[in-house]
């Protein structure tokens, strides 16, 4: 089967609270919801109607059943999850104090976790290749053998030999808690990038990866490096993305923020929808900055992925073009 988004890397169970704007001591009742940032755009891509799947691995437990579950639930094929004997599916727990305090706390990463045992055998080389997307993380690189495995992943799909309707993006989610220092990290996106067509980062993301600059350099810095499209978040400032060829920024779209941890994963899976559907790269960047502000605006990640409609009519609310044609 040929997949429009396949995803490689972290996932995990999220347990967020029901109680916002507490601390996790005072905290009384929590819900439980698949998470992982790959595996959190491969849920929003099939919510935008991309057929995906995830390649990663969970512990053999009772949450690694629950996130094989979920995975299905939400349309997302998980024919690529193994279980790892001996190892317990991690949990993150984050406090929701909106509008901008969001702390997580990992459980069962340290010193590993079972998605960084993803090993270079167990790399589906033809999925990967035929898909047309194929996105991956900074952080399955942070050690072995998942960084074997994504140079295995991106090996199978070289740059120089995708079609005109394939894409291979590097988030750059950049977390320090998984690093010894900033220079391991560079080294390692550094050597990636040479398969990446398309990076996305913050400034602090693409610090790491390319040196610190303005965002204008840090893009040119990318480009450089052989990526076709970069695109850099500006925080409040919206996002801009450039080519060879053109600079567009798109403007935030203003929500009430209850819970900002799932924006940049609604945003990648919004943005693989936009790049798969061919639009205007400022319509992708508008698409994917909407489906974003709508999960800030839940209390959940993966269940809050938002259908084509509600981003379109946000859209239409803010005084936002809706692609021409577009459809789910």
């Amino acid at each position: 089967m040929s997949y429009d988004v396949v995803t490689l890397g972290r996932i995990s169970v999220d347990i967020y609270p029901d109680d916002v704007g507490v601390g996790l001591e005072d905290v009384t009742t929590f819900r439980k919801y698949l998470g992982g940032s790959p595996s959190n755009v491969a849920v929003a891509a099939a919510r935008h109607g991309e057929s995906a799947a995830v390649i990663t691995r969970t512990g053999d437990d009772p949450f690694g059943t629950y996130l094989h579950r979920e995975l299905v639930r939400y349309g997302v094929d998980d024919r690529f999850v193994t279980a790892v004997p001996g190892l317990q599916t991690p949990a993150t727990f984050c406090a929701i104090r909106p509008p901008e305090d969001f702390p997580l706390y990992f459980y069962g990463r340290f010193p590993t976790a079972p998605d960084l045992q993803i090993r270079p055998e167990e790399i589906d080389a033809e999925a990967v290749r035929e898909a047309r997307i194929l996105w991956s993380t900074v952080t399955g690189l942070c050690q072995e053998p998942s960084r074997s495995a994504h140079l295995a992943a991106h090996e199978a799909r070289p740059r120089e030999q995708l079609r005109a309707d394939q894409h291979t993006i590097l988030d750059l989610d950049y977390r320090p808690m998984f690093w010894s220092t900033e220079e391991e990290a560079r080294a390692q996106v550094h050597e990636l990038l040479q398969h990446v067509s398309i990076a996305i980062g913050n400034d602090k993301e693409c610090a790491v990866a390319v040196g610190e600059g303005t965002p204008d350099e840090q893009a040119d810095r990318l480009l450089a490096a052989g990526v076709r499209i970069a695109v850099v978040k500006l925080g409040p400032e919206g996002v801009m993305a450039k080519t060879r060829d053109e600079r567009v920024v798109s403007a935030p779209v203003p929500v009430e923020t209850v819970n900002g941890l799932g924006a940049g994963d609604s945003f990648g899976g919004a943005f693989c929808h936009g790049i798969n559907q061919g639009w205007p790269l400022e319509q992708v960047l508008d698409y994917a900055n909407a489906s974003g502000a709508i999960v800030a605006s839940r209390i959940s990640c993966s269940d809050a992925m938002p259908t084509p409609d509600e981003v379109f009519q946000l859209l239409r609310e803010r005084g936002r073009a809706v692609p021409e044609g577009a459809t789910r």
